[in-house]
This record gives C-alpha cells, structure tokens and sequence, in this order.
C-alpha cells in the first residue's frame, strides 16, 4: 500500500493540537507500541499520539486521511491477532487517556464510558452500583473495555451472558476522514435502519475510531457455586459438556483444561492447590450463580451427578472465596503460561458445542500428521476452544512451512463441523490469511466493500482481516 511517511512538517501538526509530551518518537514508546500478546511479532510504528479528546481524534484523522498517513489505533495491547500491530509504520493512536467512566445510568442500566477503562475496572465500578457487566476476558485485569469491543470479546461467562456484542448499545466513532457520529440509540430494541453499532463491534479498528462506548447492564448476582471436575479422558470431558446442557442446566461458566494447560499453569503461578493424579487427563471448571444458593446447590449437586457417567475422579467443590480465586486464576493464567514454555502459536477455533469431542480429536490426529504438540483449553460451554500449538522440538523450516499447512487444514475441519475461525481473538494479522476457508468469494468481496465505504483510502488498521486491504 502506497502510504507516505510522516514528515517534520506532519509532527508540527500533530504537536499543534496535542501537547508535545503526547506526541511520542522515543524508543521506549514506540517499541511498547510495537508487539502485543500475538507470538513475537514487532512491528515499529513512526510516531505514537495520545490524543484525550474526541476533537483531537477527529482532527488526526482528518490530516492523517489528506496525507495518506496509517493510523493503527492501540488499547491495552492485550490482543492475540496481531490486530493492533502497525505493519505498515505509521501512527499508532493510543488510546490510554480514554480511561474514564463517564455516567452510570442507574435508571437505565446503562453505563457510558471511555474506550481505555481497564474492563475488571469497570466491572469493579459497577458491582459497586448493584450493577452487572458480564463479559470477562482472561485478561480483564489488564486489557481496555475498547479493546474487548473492537475485538466483540467474550470469555467464561459467555455461555450464559452472551459476549461484547450483546451489550453494545450504542457508539460514538470517528471516522477516517474525521467525522464524529453516533452509531445507534440508548435503546434495548432497535429497528431503525442498517445496525451501524453491531458493523463496528468486532470491525478491529479498520472501520473507524471508537471514542464513547454505550453499555446495557443487568442487575448484579449474589452468589456463584465452582466445581473443578477431573476426567481421565480429555474426549470424555469435551462430551460432557453438551450432557449438561441437554440435561436442562446453564452454567455461568464452563471451561475446559487439557492436563498440559493446568500442570503448565500451576507452575506459572507456583500454585500447589490442586491434586493432579497420573491418570488424568483434562479438566472441566463448572460454575453456576444466582441470587438463591440453595437452589444454586442443588444445580451443582445435579451437574455433579451428570459428570458421573463418565470416567472421573473426586469433584472438587470450591468451599471458600479463596479457593474460587485460586482455580480462576489458574484457568485466566493459562495462555501466559504457555508462552512462558514456548515459541507457540494460538488459534481461537470454535465449533457448534455437540462437536466438541470431534474437534478435540481432529486436533490431536493434526498434530501427530503435522508433528506438532498442542496444549488445548477454553470456554467449552459454548464450543470455544484455544489451541495452544507449541514449536518444541519442531525444527524452524518446519515451523514455517509445515504447520501453516497443518492450520490450514484445521480450520478446513472447523468449517465442515459447522464452526469458524475465531470466536473471540479476532482475525487481525495472523489469521487473514485462512478467511477464503470460512468465506466465499461474494462474502469477501462485500467486506472489501463495507471497507472502502468506510475508509476510501485504506488508512485504518491497514493489512488486518483482509488480504490486499
């Protein structure tokens, strides 16, 4: 793509509407700009901004469309797709100052805040109020409520409350040419037109800029019930996931450990708390809540009596706050652990829940084809499953050409079970090379075309989710 580079003449610019100490060229910014949680890849931008304004957006944008400059714009860096990775130089547009909660609408159930509000902050904020935002991804502590809409985020409690999407009301965004909108209405129904807000969710910042998000909330819960079941078969626990549910329960959460991602995990964090026998092989972590505890006792004592057809060792009941948190915590470090073991590549591959057993077994059969090892966990409940594929002992030439062949097939198997590419990690950089598998050739192009409508010149998040744009 023909972009320009920045001159002295477009730091003046940008030094003209924000003050100098946001206009950033050091090393150390433009580095931390460089990478995100995506394997190892680096990619320097020319200039880091910090604008704090919706008008300061808007005004780079619109120099930074007259000049045919890029513009990538960063959250907290948490992501997995390489989505906020400037491969083509340019601005990186980070977002940290847009970290206020602007009005909590009690009435309502609405909050609207900043894009940079760190997403366990805002929940803490609103928990608070009596008030509940369910979505939680692993990386709550750390990642920006902006982030997790740019990429429609989900996480454990998405099985029973639905993920970013549906609770998105309403944006405010700029666009490439510097036009500030709102996208939609404070409303819980909407038949008005085209759904602009929903096109944006999950759009990875190459539509446009998003500077005020509109949140539906649901009133908080009193209580939660977590049970870690251990399973000597990996494909047995996947089955037992959908026997829950035919079986009438709803779990707010429903996550699944292969044995690699626990053991890894336990030694990240230095935790000693749970006993892994020799002979198991996986894990399900089963939470169920409500504002009744006995009622949420006698889910968990049904749940724990479903489990039981298969082969499994003692279930743990988690009888103290304490307890809850070590197990979270060890599901929510899974990914860092990993890393910390190896060169690895993850892929977010999600199936219709009933073929999860399958998919696990797929997996395993690449594996041995392609020789490649690969630690496997997620939310099973609602058929997510993060395939941790680590380089070992593979050999570099391998790496490179092998596995993208062993990947690509995979995802060809996701598609046939009824699946797609990524259910919560987006397509970004890493995956748009696999879009033809889960698209045709008319579905491609109309996105192409939404782009363009868009951004005429290409110069938001240039070189994500679509190959050649």
């Amino acid at each position: 793509m023909p972009f320009n580079k920045i001159t002295p003449a477009d730091i003046s610019f940008f030094k003209s509407i924000l003050e100098e100490k946001y206009v950033l060229a050091d090393e150390e910014n433009l580095s931390r700009c460089a990478s995100d949680q995506t394997e190892d890849l680096h990619y320097l931008p020319e200039i880091a901004l910090q604008p704090g304004t919706t008008e300061e957006v808007s005004k780079i944008l619109k120099h930074c469309n007259d000049n045919n400059l890029p513009v990538t714009a960063r959250g907290a860096g948490t992501g997995l797709s390489g989505g906020a990775l400037p491969v083509f130089g340019g601005i990186c547009l980070d977002m940290k100052r847009f970290n206020k909660i602007l009005h909590v609408d009690k009435r309502n159930f609405q909050v609207t805040t900043e894009p940079g509000v760190i997403t366990q902050e805002l929940q803490e904020h609103l928990k608070a109020e009596g008030l509940f935002y369910p979505p939680d991804p692993a990386s709550k502590g750390s990642c920006f409520i902006g982030g997790n809409v740019s990429e429609n985020s989900g996480g454990p409690r998405a099985v029973k409350y639905g993920v970013v999407k549906d609770y998105v009301l309403n944006l405010e965004i700029v666009l490439a040419n510097g036009e500030i909108m709102w996208t939609g209405a404070n409303v819980l129904k909407n038949a008005t037109g085209y759904n602009l807000t929903q096109l944006v969710v999950g759009s990875e910042g190459t539509l446009c800029i998003i500077t005020k998000i509109v949140l539906r909330l649901i009133p908080a819960v009193k209580h939660d019930l977590l049970l870690l079941v251990p399973f000597r078969s990996a494909v047995e626990a996947c089955a037992a996931v959908n026997a829950i549910f035919l079986a009438g329960y709803t779990p707010s959460a429903l996550e699944f450990m292969e044995r690699d991602a626990l053991e890894w995990s336990m030694r990240y964090v230095q935790s000693t708390g749970i006993n892994l026998p020799a002979d198991i092989a996986a894990h399900l972590l089963i939470e169920v809540d409500g504002n009744h505890m006995e009622e949420l006792y006698r889910d968990a004592e049904a749940i724990s009596l479903i489990v039981q057809q298969y082969d499994i060792d003692e279930v743990l009941f988690a009888d103290s706050h304490e307890q809850k948190q070590m197990l979270w915590t060890l599901r929510r470090k899974v990914g860092e652990a990993v890393k910390s073991n190896s060169i690895y590549k993850e892929e977010d591959t999600v199936v219709p829940r009933a073929e999860l057993p399958e998919l696990l077994k797929v997996i395993k059969e690449l594996g041995a084809e392609y020789g490649f090892r690969s630690v496997c966990y997620g939310h099973a409940g609602d058929g997510n499953l993060h395939v941790n594929i680590v380089k070992g002992d593979m050999s570099d030439e391998d790496w490179q050409t092998k596995l993208p062949q062993g990947i690509r097939k995979l995802f060809k198997e996701v598609v046939r079970m009824g699946g797609t590419l990524s259910g919560e990690h987006g397509i970004g950089l890493v995956q748009k090379e696999y879009m033809d598998i889960a698209f045709n050739e008319v579905q491609m192009s109309l996105m192409r075309q939404i782009k363009q409508v868009f951004d005429p010149k290409g110069i938001l998040n240039p070189g994500k989710i679509l190959m050649n744009v």
